[in-house]
């Protein structure tokens, strides 16, 4: 029996004969061929090579092997049926650099697609390749890493899109747009500032979070076109195991591009630096041409009762994580990244549309190889057929306690509604936003009243005013506050990048915010061009204040363990809000917080313009910790402060 829906491409679900009569639809399906072996794709040695494709629909398969990405096929094998719906096929000899697909009779149609397990694929990932991944090690590739406590509130992780570090022409980098762009040291831009790697050692942060380095879409950019003006930011997933070929010296070379991407991150290791991984399980770049619905059309993605894609992802798909083939290969996938390429940590993408059951085997998982591996995630609510209580959500973030959340809420309170241009923040004058504030700062805990967010803990909780989407933070600013000098822009967008320095839970900043990027107004700009994306290192020589500015918060923060308390019971205890007047958010960490070297710190988030006066607790004589500029007296009990800024006291026995 064939299905067939009311679209322009027709599927082929299969002759149930095949499958017993269990369609890829029926509960049953998971039960009769979940295979949990870990050899599925293509296992090299130079004695043979053994292919393993999961396809329980097929009533026919063959591995098609190729000479070249692009040329006819030299052979055509057949593979045999095995169990838990596998099919096998073992090559005798060395057929290393070999390309290859599968070919799968489904019903009356005959499909070719690229091994879904593939970790080497040719340019433009339409074909597997037969590899040795030893061979793609650098010759300097440790197991070592940089020091880090595994606490994800002790990361400081910067967002990065490997092309726009160095394609800017004054970059002074050689491999503009390219992973070993990465990997230069020693790069100068104008004004002979530090640029690149340099810059971001210079910041202190502790990760670099990279937008996504997987294949994905030719559609987005072609390989074989890299002379032409291109850009994307890579949310579209092609082949999930193997790295993007654009970010290469030479995208026809198979190996090239995984060399070169081990190579920037063990140059990322060797300064100092952790790697986060952008990864995107949520959706495919195209439902019906995904090598996983022509091997195994239906079982995938979710459908709507209509028989049309479930669309929670506005990106014309979702893949069904609760399916159990489906959750394996997402773990799968992320062991791989983690042993291959020594991944430190894996960002989400729209994690809200995953399941949580998922989401917490890969923690288990991770867990087992390498505890230090931390998290994060966007736990939006989403429109999914996916059943509510299953979501890895916000709204579920007890069911994934060791996965911090991005905190949307405290973002629009900070800057501004990201849907509503001229919705003004906290730090641009939004007025009623101080509770919003505190939220936030306690890492969106229940703290007591109506102080709660959605964390149980303070690491659950990714505190951030810009990433890669929607405005940047000065851009937000510029929209919001016609009229204001530059600055006054200024000191408000310090303020923010201060307050998410400063408060508990895992601090987030972008790439460029350290010298206030902006992408000339352009909203969403992952098509934009390099003019708009590339980071502007004119600017940042421009803004070297504002760059300091960013280092300094880092250092405060890394210098007091009080704004990266462990757990919920220590900030309830020892964070505590002080009266302030409005615009104006007070409080103190008080009694060496968090194994603070300061008896009591005093925090003050001040937006207002005019001369203000705040009375201090009576803990002891304060002094001034940071943010000095603003303070105009201070005395015993009182705190005259002037200007939209930061300001921390403390009392130090």
């Amino acid at each position: 029996m064939s299905v067939q829906k009311e679209i322009d491409i027709v599927i082929d679900y299969g002759d149930l004969a095949v499958t017993n009569g269990v369609s890829v639809f029926d509960p049953k399906f998971d039960e009769m061929f979940y295979y949990d072996g870990d050899d599925l794709g293509a296992t090299y040695t130079p004695e043979e090579t053994k292919f393993r494709l999961w396809a329980p629909t097929a009533s026919e398969a063959y591995v098609v092997c190729y000479e070249s990405w692009d040329g006819e096929p030299v052979s055509v094998l057949p593979m045999a049926r095995d169990v838990q719906g596998t099919w096998i096929l073992s090559v005798s000899g060395d057929i290393k650099n070999s390309y290859y697909t599968y070919r799968v009779k489904v019903g009356d149609q005959l499909n070719e697609a690229a091994d879904p397990y593939a970790k080497v694929v040719g340019v433009n990932g339409d074909r597997g390749v037969v590899l040795d991944l030893r061979s793609t090690d650098p010759t300097r590739w440790t197991e070592d890493k940089p020091s880090f406590s595994g606490v994800a509130v002790d990361a400081i992780i910067y967002e990065l899109h490997v092309r726009d570090l160095s394609i800017h022409p004054r970059s002074g980098i050689t491999h503009k747009g390219k992973y070993l762009g990465l990997a230069e040291k020693g790069t100068l831009g104008p004004e002979g500032i530090s640029t690149g790697i340099d810059h971001i050692v210079d910041l202190g942060v502790t990760h670099v979070q990279l937008l996504p380095i997987y294949d994905y879409a030719t559609e987005s950019v072609d390989e074989t076109k890299l002379d032409q003006p291109h850009y994307n930011w890579g949310y579209d997933p092609k082949n999930y195991n193997v790295p993007e070929g654009s970010y290469a010296t030479d995208p026809y070379s198979p190996s090239i591009r995984i060399n070169e991407l081990k190579q920037s991150i063990q140059a990322l290791h060797d300064r100092g630096l952790r790697v986060t991984m952008d990864v995107v399980y949520n959706h495919v770049y195209d439902g019906y041409l995904v090598n996983f619905t022509k091997l195994v059309p239906g079982y995938y993605l979710r459908y709507r009762p209509d028989g049309t894609f479930s669309d929670g992802a506005s990106c014309g798909n979702e893949c069904a994580s609760e399916r159990r083939m489906v959750s394996k290969f997402i773990v799968d996938s992320v062991i791989h990244w983690a042993r291959e390429y020594h991944i430190d940590a894996f960002r989400f993408d729209l994690m809200g549309l995953l399941d949580i059951n998922t989401m917490n085997e890969v923690r288990r998982r991770l867990d087992e190889l390498d505890p230090s591996i931390i998290m994060i995630a966007e736990g939006w609510m989403m429109d999914t057929v996916l059943p509510e209580a299953l979501r890895a959500n916000q709204r579920n973030a007890s069911q994934i306690p060791e996965i911090g959340q991005f905190n949307d809420d405290y973002r629009d309170a900070i800057k501004g509604d990201i849907f509503i241009s001229r919705s003004k923040g906290f730090v641009s004058g939004g007025a009623g936003l101080e509770d919003s504030i505190r939220r936030g700062i306690v890492g969106g805990i229940n703290y007591g009243g109506n102080l709660r967010q959605f964390a149980d803990e303070p690491t659950q909780t990714v505190n951030y005013v810009e990433c890669h989407d929607n405005h940047t933070l000065w851009d937000k600013i510029v929209l919001t506050t016609e009229g204001e000098s530059e600055e006054q822009r200024r000191s408000m967008h310090r303020l923010a990048s201060a307050i998410i320095l400063t408060s508990q839970g895992i601090p987030f900043i972008h790439a460029g915010q350290e010298f206030m990027r902006s992408k000339n107004g352009v909203e969403n700009s992952y098509k934009s061009s390099e003019v708009i994306n590339a980071l502007d290192w004119e600017r940042c020589a421009a803004h070297q204040i504002d760059v300091e500015y960013m280092r300094s918060l880092i250092q405060l923060r890394k210098a007091h363990p009080a704004f990266s308390l462990r757990k919920a019971q220590e900030i309830r205890e020892h964070l505590i809000f002080e009266n302030a007047p409005s615009h104006t958010v007070a409080y103190t960490l008080r009694n060496h917080a968090g194994g603070d070297p300061d008896l009591h710190l005093y925090v003050l988030y001040n937006a207002n313009r005019h001369l203000t006066i705040l009375d201090l607790p009576n803990l002891g004589r304060w002094k001034v910790r940071y943010g000095g500029e603003f303070v105009s007296a201070l005395e015993y009990n009182k705190l005259k402060v002037q200007g939209i800024g930061m300001v921390v006291l403390a009392v130090t026995s």
